[in-house]
């Protein structure tokens, strides 16, 4: 009997501790046709903490959508997506409340003014520490488009739903409350939920709550929902069946992951194998189903793969379902079990699942290559990169950003970081982290420890300083620098081998750690390319002396495995015999990821249009310059023009210096440039400059768009002269000329401007300019340009006539040889239409063209109709010995793509009606970029 009163009692204690403090009861009415949700919620929530609380915070992240002012909108134009800012009013989403009651009062209620998907509630009792408070809302929901975010309604009416129900936010002495940023990072307390789902019957309903019943009610289904222990539930009401319920040994798959065409018993097998590996290496799953979406893999998909299009495969089927479905799955596993703050301690969940979306390939796919089957084919296998494992991949994709010193640290606020950074970079290094971790102290055993780790916290609330108190005892050595360095930190890691003294019995190597850092790395003795010895190191000093035994080693290499992730490895071997070079050279055709065994010049063939005079060049380049930046790089290209039938070229050389102790000196540019092409037809030009660029940005928040350079350059300029040449007139066809120009831009959707002032002097003048562009974009939609342009000579010795050096109101002559005309010297024909927006930034070809003293002009364009606006220019142009004129013009813009592509149709200006006048094509003035690299920029702005 005693025995069975010690049983009741130990039920009685487990079920107390299982049940959550936390209720969620909620019925939600679907209303399709007007994309509403009518609520009717009750949420208990207990007060865990020792403070009494007046005032409580609830997340309303469906009201995130419902101006273009809140902080989501913001997010949206930061990363220039411009859909939801011209989009209609009723596409946009919102939550309207019609009534927040505690204990059936009404209670004051608050939107916070800078973060309308937050209220603040004012109880009408004061909650003390360990009681629960009751609140009855009753809400409509306004479902936004799922183009923003992929989730809300798509055009086929299908709805995809997360965050879409208020919930309250997470008080453990200091409130934990943000606004929606679509990060997919609300931090939710987790609670025991009870849905009522009323939805139209022709819709189909999945959860990934265990459905409890379903029954029909006229035209719609009720659903009843309930699960515990959970955050917020997502939720699907599609009109065609796309999720597959898979019963594995250990849990449900509930998943619409794409099946790559593979048969329903391979996908059942690869199911079961997939949760298999889950369950082992992370302990059981604590609820019933596992929810795996396709919407879930379009948000964090394995880049690389999700690139392809369908009819290229150069990885098996099975291969590409395995990895979709295991990364989704362990991401939701994770989400749903380790209860972080994902705002603050997101790494710590990517960390975890790309450490085992690693170990799962070198466990079943040890063999498989970073470029799949590609790496068997003739021409592609002698690439370095067809060499690499698949798991290679994600050393490369951080280290995009560590050699570009725009890596932010792991335990950075998530909407502090850089697209690119927040779901490529930094989940790929904290993978990369806990596996260097391991490597360094083998007692830890990170895989043991991980699933330890996770079954002591799981649906518990978790953070760093959890990881480090239960990582750290299991240590054998000092491994603060992980938490101090590694995590908080962007600093690099980067040794090198100084010097080395061979004696008899031993050898001595003196190693430089560039970086300064106390993260260690190890040093690797090679007989040819078999391992004697591996020695770690790990010492904050500049240099360190480390003695190794001398057993006919010959060479020494640091880093040989690459589990320390290096920034710079090409440093890192030191060869032990005689040779001319430490490395071999090795010459590779086309780009490739660059193989730092070797010395390697890379060679490129050239098919390019550059300008109208050499026609299309054909060439080769002979560079160094790999997929992964480097601080000293080369390029030397000739080429042969087909159509001037002449040999032409240029070649560069570029050294990054990185400043990583100043704020805002983020580095130092040195730059040799230097180019023989044509600029006019039978004339061609050299061009040399040397220059020094100062790159000024706040290092601390690299989402801000703020750039500033000072720029320092000497151009030394030689023409072929040709006194039939209508641009030379009396020029001197050769010249140098100093210029030193600062620049200011903090560019963005809504918001951009840009100036600069420049000075200019040679021999025959010296010249000072202004620029300043602005550009908004307004709540309407109706978007205003702004640009005013200043010039003066300080000195001007050239001939009056002679127009070369001066400032032009519609079409630069560009002495510098910085703009990519495609016609220069073109004064008539399609090519003389083309426009650059500089200097006077006129669109009509108006008399006087230039100015020989000084200059100023002012252009306005606004929008009329999507990408057509109106444009305007006024200016005032003063030559020597003339009186001031003042001219003017206006007409059309057609802005196809900002900056890159648009075209110009004048209507008005001093010579008059100019659409009314003969020859009116000739007028048009069209801008256009050409430039891949230019062109690429519209898809950097988004990530970097």
């Amino acid at each position: 009997m005693r025995n069975r009163y010690l049983l009741i009692a130990l039920f009685t204690l487990v079920n107390f501790y299982s049940f959550s403090q936390n209720t969620i009861d909620l019925k939600a009415t679907f209303d399709v046709e007007n994309k509403k949700i009518q609520i009717d919620q009750t949420i208990q929530y207990q007060n865990t903490s020792n403070n009494t609380l007046e005032y409580i915070y609830l997340n309303d992240w469906s009201n995130s959508y419902s101006t273009k002012t809140t902080p989501l909108a913001k997010r949206f134009a930061e990363e220039y997506k411009n859909d939801f800012h011209f989009a209609k009013n009723e596409d946009r989403g919102y939550t309207v409340i019609t009534s927040l009651q505690q204990d059936n009062q009404e209670v004051t209620h608050e939107r916070l003014k800078d973060q309308l998907d937050i209220i603040k509630v004012k109880l009408n009792t004061p909650l003390a520490p360990n009681e629960t408070y009751t609140l009855h809302l009753n809400y409509i929901v306004q479902i936004p488009n799922a183009k923003f975010t992929r989730h809300g309604i798509y055009k086929d009416q299908n709805i995809t739903l997360k965050y879409w129900y208020i919930t309250p936010a997470v008080y453990d002495g200091s409130w934990h409350y943000f606004s929606n940023k679509d990060l997919e990072d609300a931090y939710i307390p987790k609670a025991d939920h009870s849905f009522k789902i009323t939805y139209p019957e022709r819709y189909i309903l999945t959860s990934e709550l265990n459905e409890i019943k379903s029954t029909k009610e006229n035209n719609t289904i009720v659903t009843t929902l309930e699960g515990k222990n959970r955050i917020n539930t997502k939720l699907f009401l599609l009109r065609q069946p796309q999720f597959n319920t898979v019963e594995t040994d250990y849990f449900s798959v509930v998943s619409s992951i794409d099946d790559e065409n593979l048969d329903q018993v391979e996908r059942v097998l690869i199911t079961d194998k997939v949760a298999g590996f889950i369950t082992q290496n992370l302990g059981d799953y604590p609820h019933e189903r596992l929810l795996v979406s396709k919407t879930d893999y379009k948000q964090k998909p394995i880049y690389g793969l999700n690139l392809l299009p369908d009819f290229f495969r150069p990885f098996p089927d099975s291969f590409q379902y395995e990895l979709k479905l295991l990364k989704t799955a362990l991401y939701n596993y994770l989400e749903n079990t380790l209860l972080i703050n994902p705002r603050k301690d997101q790494w710590l969940i990517d960390g975890i699942q790309i450490y085992y979306l690693k170990k799962y390939v070198e466990t079943y796919y040890p063999n498989m290559k970073f470029l799949g089957s590609l790496s068997n084919i003739w021409g592609i296998k002698s690439f370095y990169a067809a060499q690499l494992d698949f798991n290679d991949q994600y050393n490369l994709l951080y280290m995009i950003m560590a050699k570009d010193y725009q890596d932010q640290p792991l335990t950075m606020q998530k909407d502090s970081l850089l697209k690119f950074n927040k779901n490529i970079a930094n989940p790929n290094k904290a993978a990369i982290g806990l596996e260097y971790l391991d490597s360094y102290d083998q007692s830890i055993d990170m895989d043991t420890s991980i699933l330890d780790f996770l079954s002591n916290q799981k649906l518990k609330t978790t953070s760093t300083k959890d990881f480090e108190n239960f990582i750290k005892p299991k240590a054998s050595k000092n491994i603060d620098w992980f938490f101090d360095e590694y995590l908080k930190t962007s600093k690099k890691i980067d040794y090198k081998i100084k010097t080395v003294e061979k004696g008899k019995d031993s050898i001595k190597v003196i190693v430089k750690n560039k970086s300064k850092s106390s993260m260690p790395s190890s040093l690797f003795a090679l007989q040819k390319d078999s391992i004697l010895s591996k020695t770690w190191m790990a010492s904050n000093k500049k240099f360190d002396t480390i003695t190794l035994a001398n057993n006919d080693a010959t060479k020494l290499v640091i880093n040989q495995d690459k589990i320390t992730p290096e920034v710079n490895n090409r440093n890192n071997t030191k060869s032990l015999t005689t040779s001319l070079l430490n490395k071999p050279l090795q010459i590779r055709l086309l780009k490739d990821v660059e193989d730092t065994r070797y010395n390697q010049v890379l060679i490129m063939p050239i098919l390019e249009f550059n300008n109208i005079y050499d026609g299309i060049v054909v060439g080769t380049k002979a560079y160094n310059k790999t997929m992964l930046k480097k601080d000293l790089t080369y390029k030397i290209a000739p080429q042969y023009g087909l159509k001037s039938k002449s040999i032409t070229g240029s070649g560069n050389l570029v050294y990054n210096q990185y400043n990583t102790s100043n704020r805002n000196l983020f580095k130092i540019q040195y730059v040799l440039t230097g180019s023989y092409e044509s600029y006019a037809p039978g004339l061609f030009v050299t061009s040399i400059k040397p220059s020094i660029t100062l790159h000024l940005r706040d290092t601390e928040n690299l989402r801000a768009n703020k750039r500033e350079y000072l720029n320092f350059r000497y151009i030394s300029i030689r023409r072929d002269e040709d006194v039939n040449n209508i641009l030379l007139d009396e020029a001197e066809p050769n010249y140098n000329i100093l210029n030193l120009r600062y620049i200011h831009k903090n560019p963005g959707l809504i918001e951009f401007s840009s100036w600069f002032a420049d000075f200019q002097a040679s021999q025959t003048f010296s010249k000072v300019s202004f620029n300043y562009e602005y550009r908004k974009l307004y709540q309407n939609n109706r978007q205003l340009n702004v640009r005013f342009f200043a010039g003066a000579f300080l000195k001007n010795k050239n001939e009056a006539n002679n127009n070369y050096f001066s400032f032009a109101l519609d079409r630069p002559t560009d002495y510098l040889f910085d703009y990519s005309y495609l016609g220069r010297s073109e004064s008539t024909g399609l090519f003389s239409q083309e426009l650059i927006i500089a200097e006077g930034g006129f669109k009509s070809k108006i008399k006087p063209s230039f100015a020989n003293q000084w200059m100023a002009s002012t252009n306005i364009s606004t929008s009329i109709w999507q990408y057509i606006h109106a444009y305007g220019d006024l200016g005032a142009v003063k030559n020597k010995h003339e009186y001031a004129k003042f001219v003017y013009d206006s007409g059309v813009r057609v802005n196809l793509v900002e900056d890159y592509f648009e075209i110009y149709f004048p209507v008005y200006s001093n010579l008059g009606w100019e659409i009314a006048q003969p020859q009116y094509s000739q007028k048009i003035r069209f801008k256009f970029t050409a430039d891949i690299q230019s062109l690429l920029g519209l898809f950097r702005r988004r990530w970097y």
